[in-house]
């Protein structure tokens, strides 16, 4: 959920723009030592933003009287690391409050820390556990995205729950009732989102099979060549074999 313009008191909205703001400008950096040195990238880029831009956009009305949405930032962490992708949902949450009205310039710095910046960390982090124990692509894929989804909610919950305590049971009863509110809904949509982002990501590796090898997402290893042969230096043939186990 986009928090919305001058929901959060003025203290809070500070707050979380100034702690935004570390991560964006590093991700500046990197997205602009990216583009400089990759500059066959830039469509593969754009196409992590736009997908970042129509997911988070959608608006899904709740059981709980509250919307929900995708965020659609799990595709960018994997292929290009959460610092970029900090950069990439900075300009989506920007252009939808100017555009859409979906969340609000106050509120930007809050939507940047839940979304652009715990989101894809979370998600990643997750990614590349699992990739570290070799799971495979798209098992990994999905629950980087899912969890980039779901740990998104849980960040905007504690934010409303900080500016908003329960009256009686203080921070921890309002953190429930803000994340009941958005479980019932966000939890299928987690699970939605990571199907779409593997969907995506098969089409990929389909048709982006050397980008994504350099970006790391795709593995090489060696391998046998067909006859078995052995080459010119006594030692059998072997080439490089692009693998998405």
């Amino acid at each position: 959920m986009h928090i919305a313009e001058g929901f959060l008191p003025p203290a809070h909205a500070i707050a979380w723009s100034v702690a935004s703001a570390p991560f964006v400008v590093h991700g500046v950096r990197s997205l602009t030592r990216e583009v400089r040195e990759h500059p066959e990238s830039t469509l593969l880029l754009g196409a992590s933003g736009a997908f970042t831009f129509v997911l988070s956009a959608l608006k899904i009305p709740s059981v709980t009287g509250s919307c929900s949405h995708p965020t659609g930032t799990g595709l960018g962490a994997v292929l290009f690391r959460p610092p970029i992708m900090a950069v990439l949902g900075t300009i989506t949450l920007l252009f939808q409050a100017l555009l859409l009205a979906h969340g609000g310039l106050t509120t930007l710095g809050a939507n940047v820390f839940s979304m652009a910046i715990v989101g894809p960390w979370a998600g990643y982090a997750v990614y590349r556990l699992l990739r570290r124990y070799d799971a495979p692509l798209m098992a990994a894929v999905f629950f980087g995205a899912f969890v980039a989804d779901l740990s998104t909610y849980c960040v905007t919950s504690v934010q409303l729950a900080l500016a908003f305590p329960d009256p009686g049971s203080g921070f921890w009863g309002a953190l429930g009732k803000f994340g009941s509110i958005f479980a019932v809904t966000q939890i299928p949509l987690a699970v939605s989102e990571g199907l779409l982002t593997v969907l995506v990501m098969r089409l990929l590796v389909q048709s982006s099979k050397g980008e994504l090898t350099r970006l790391g997402v795709l593995l090489t290893r060696p391998a046998k060549s067909e006859t078995g042969e052995k080459d010119e230096t006594g030692e059998k043939g072997e080439k490089q074999e692009v693998v998405a186990p």
